[in-house]
């Protein structure tokens, strides 16, 4: 089955999409990747969805990048198929993740009851109708009605891609948050260990492009981490955090680390080069951190493989190297799996299993009383 995958991040960079053939089923299943593509966000857009990210705003507007983001995500899909010399026909299915504007995966009191809950919009209507193709998407609300965080939901293809007989593997991406997925040497899908450790780009994004006054989204190739210094009592007081010491499931976003956050960093009243490496150095220890406390006690860490948009960034890498000595770091693509597609690729597979009428949340991973089959299905 040929299916589409679209994925847009915390980071509101852009629409990642990725092309698959899938055959087979269960963990026995083939993937192959015909085409990959990333399509940036235009700056007008992406300030738009910062302001309804975790922030009050007006259900117009929501409504509005709802619709719109449907069309961009067709739009995104017409121009990968184009620049790959596909046919939109052969396509059969497309999995859309949408753009996460709120998710609060642990239940909060409201109107006198516990509720979690999560938000994302791309509106998948749209996207079927533009494309003639059915559409898989809203897929982390029922993982949470099955009590879990709704997230990660990324370890399942991680199992289903790193999974080895003799190596404990952690498979890290580092978006706008950094996540992690652990797997056992010889593990069943029982004993994956999952959870988000903490920031990732995400504050080295809004410190950049503060820094920069918006010429740069990001710190390309940590170079401004590099004209900057570690301020170490600041890291130290960052790490004492309540979060890093949250046994998962757990789950962070923009309501932890978005411009509060930010405002909290600038007070401190350091150069931005300073804070950007300070930045830098926290999503590398949180991720040490968050292996130290609830994974190398129950699985040797033999091979940490990184994705995401922080496989760029060789300052993240040299800290991670740094701080995990005796583990092997090495890249997704190394293992023939795009740094920056991997998570598209992930919600084509979801697609997949869901049109088949599988399970694919991990329990384990997310906190759910049981496998459930995500998403909601346009025709």
């Amino acid at each position: 089955m040929r299916v589409a995958g679209l994925m847009s991040g915390t980071s509101l960079d852009g629409i990642d999409v990725a092309i698959l053939d899938i055959r087979g089923r269960g963990w026995s299943k083939r993937i192959r990747t015909l085409a990959l593509n990333t399509v940036p966000y235009p700056e007008p857009l992406r300030r738009a969805l910062l302001e309804v990210s975790n922030a009050p705003a007006h259900t117009a507007a929501i409504s509005r990048l709802n619709f719109l983001l449907g069309e961009l995500y067709a739009e995104a899909l017409r121009q990968t198929v184009r620049r790959a010399g596909l046919s939109l026909s052969t396509i059969e299915l497309i999995g859309s993740h949408g753009q996460t504007i709120f998710h609060e995966g642990a239940p909060v009191r409201f109107l006198g009851r516990r509720i979690a809950s999560t938000l994302q919009i791309g509106e998948p209507a749209v996207l079927a109708e533009r494309t003639g193709i059915p559409v898989v998407a809203d897929f982390r609300p029922r993982d949470m009605a099955a009590g879990g965080r709704g997230a990660p939901l990324v370890p399942y293809l991680d199992y289903l891609l790193f999974r080895h007989r003799k190596l404990g593997r952690v498979a890290l991406n580092i978006g706008g948050i950094a996540n992690l997925t652990a797997i056992p040497p010889g593990a069943g899908p029982g004993d994956v260990i999952a959870f988000d450790t903490g920031p990732g780009n995400m504050l080295i994004d809004a410190l950049a492009q503060l820094h920069t006054r918006g010429r740069s989204r990001y710190d390309r190739d940590g170079r401004l981490a590099a004209r900057g210094r570690l301020n170490r009592p600041l890291l130290d007081r960052l790490l004492e955090a309540p979060y890093y010491r949250l046994p998962p499931p757990k789950t962070a976003g923009r309501e932890q680390y978005g411009s509060k956050f930010v405002d909290r960093l600038l007070a401190e009243g350091l150069p931005l080069p300073d804070l950007i490496a300070t930045a830098t150095a926290l999503t590398a220890a949180a991720v040490a951190v968050g292996l130290e406390r609830f994974v190398r006690p129950r699985m040797k860490v033999d091979e940490l493989i990184v994705s995401g948009g922080g496989a760029h960034n060789p300052r993240i890498l040299a800290q991670l190297a740094a701080l995990l000595p005796g583990v092997r770091l090495a890249l997704s693509s190394d293992y023939g799996v795009d740094v920056d597609g991997k998570e598209a690729i992930a919600f084509a597979v979801l697609a997949y299993e869901s049109w088949h009428k599988r399970p694919s949340n991990l329990p384990a991973a997310t906190g759910a009383c049981r496998p459930v089959v995500l998403g909601k299905i346009v025709w």
